[in-house]
Formats: C-alpha cells, structure tokens, sequence
C-alpha cells in the first residue's frame, strides 16, 4: 500500500457523511517543510545582498563599512594564521567557567526559593533588586577586589548567567500541579520522593529555558567585559580593531561572535525541546 498521504472530504451519500479522497486538497508537505526552513534566511541574505550592493556601487565608504569579501579575506587571514583560534579558545574557556558556575549557583538558589516560602520570602526581594544592576555597573566594584584578571571576568559572567537560572528554577519548581503534590501525599511519598519524582520531572523544561538564556547573558556579558578589561579573546579583537581603525577586522570579529552564540544557542534549543518532549504528559 502506498505511503503517500490521503486527503479527505465528506460527500453526501443517502443522508450519510462519508470520507473521500480529496486530491485538490493534498497539500505538498516535503515543500512545505523546505518553505519554513528557509524562511527565517530570507531577511539576514537580503541585508548581505545590500550591504554587497551598497560597497559595490560605493554607497558606503569602504573605511566606515567594508564590503563582505574584504572582511571574509580578513577573517580566513586570521583563521590560517592561529589567531583567530587563539580567541576564540580564550573567550570560550571563559564563558565556559563563568557559565557552569553562575548556573550552578542559580540552580542552588532557585531551589531554594522553590522548595521553600521562608527562603524565598527571605531572598527574593533583595535579589529582584540586585537583577536591576547591569554587568558593567558592577565592574568597578568587582575590580577593586579581585583586580584585572581571569577572576575578574568569570565573576561578571557568572553573576550574567545566574539570574536568569535561578528565576526560571524558581518558576519551574512552582509550577508543578497541586493535584499532583496531594497524589504524593496520599501514597505516602516522603519530600525527596516528591521533589525527584514529581516536581522535578514538571520543572526540567523551564530549566533548560533558564539555562539557555543564562548562555545568552553570559555570551552577551563576555563580549562586554573582554571589551573593557581583557588582551586576548573576541572582545579584545574588537577593540583592537576599532583602535587601528580596521573595521574589517571589527566586522569579521563580530561575525564569529554572532556565528559561535547561534550556534550554542540552537543546540540548547535542540535540548530545550527535547526536555519538552520527555515531560510527563507530553505525549498526551
């Protein structure tokens, strides 16, 4: 029998609804998918055909926006020479550190707040009043403890990536049913039964949504922080660029940037859903 999809459409027969097929109606779905996937490129490969245009016909002067070809020279110069591995091994062992350490502070503290009314009525408050302060605020403060340092860094990141965690956590550990809880309850399940087999199970989807946009906070943090206070890494090309007035260089770095924190952030996406999908209840 044949695989293909059969589309069908009530006819009217001796007073009875019956299904028939319905070839105008057959939607061409292997088209369709291609469509939506190349749908979301549509806007960015019409602002690269502009941009090419626009240093082609000189619209724009080549010293305050280079065309598209003499930033990929200068980013593939800086690729076969080992500088640009140089920074970008720098700048992800750094968003590494303060990533797994602000997340995992946030996942304690979310916790915490989750699994407790008197911590949270202790804790929320003043931390929803330190969430108002950005990163670079806190950045004098922090460098008149630690210095000019790695430390100096992770610290910043890591405090980028805690607050979202520790909020989603808090959110995803509230959100479990009620109904749920007292189902426990009645089969006499102690609170580490409860909190492992019923509220964590509900809570690992808005988890995973707090760590990937504590990635993003911290992705966004570390390019901040190696702008100011830092001699190698991605950041730092930047600046170096912007010093020697090479916005080749400027523009090749912000393309690695951008490239290396879409291509994290679609593989937490990737896990995102999968989290979503093995949620109890999910199937149904």
């Amino acid at each position: 029998m044949s695989a293909e999809r059969v589309v069908t459409a009530p006819v009217q027969v001796a007073g009875l609804d019956i299904e028939q097929p319905d070839a105008t109606r057959a939607a061409p779905l292997p088209w369709r998918r291609i469509g939506d996937a190349l749908l979301p490129w549509l806007l960015p490969f019409a602002l690269l055909a502009l941009w090419a245009t626009g240093a082609a016909q000189g619209w724009i002067s080549q010293q305050v926006l280079p065309s598209p070809h003499f930033v990929w020279e200068t980013l593939r110069d800086l690729a076969s020479g080992g500088e640009l591995q140089l920074h970008v091994s720098a700048s992800l062992a750094r968003v590494l550190v303060g990533f797994a350490a602000g997340s995992a502070l946030g996942l304690l503290l979310g916790s915490a707040m989750g699994l407790s009314k008197r911590v949270e009525a202790y804790v929320l408050p003043s931390f929803n009043a330190l969430v108002q302060i950005p990163v670079l605020a806190w950045l004098p403060f922090v460098l008149l403890i630690v210095g000019i340092g790695e430390p100096l860094k992770y610290i910043l990141i890591a405090k980028a990536a805690l607050v979202p965690v520790a909020l989603n956590t808090l959110q995803g550990f509230r959100q479990t049913p009620l109904a749920l809880r007292e189902v426990g309850q009645v089969y006499g399940y102690t609170r580490r039964q409860q909190v492992l087999e019923i509220v964590l199970p509900h809570a690992v989807p808005t988890l995973f949504t707090g760590l990937r946009l504590g990635f993003t906070k911290a992705w966004l943090s570390l390019v901040v922080v190696e702008l100011v206070a830092s001699s190698e890494g991605l950041g730092y090309l930047i600046v170096y660029g912007r010093q020697l007035f090479q916005l080749d260089l400027v523009m090749a770095a912000v393309v690695v940037v951008g490239a290396i924190g879409y291509a994290i952030d679609r593989l937490l996406d990737a896990l995102e859903s999968f989290a979503h999908r093995r949620r109890p209840g999910a199937a149904r």
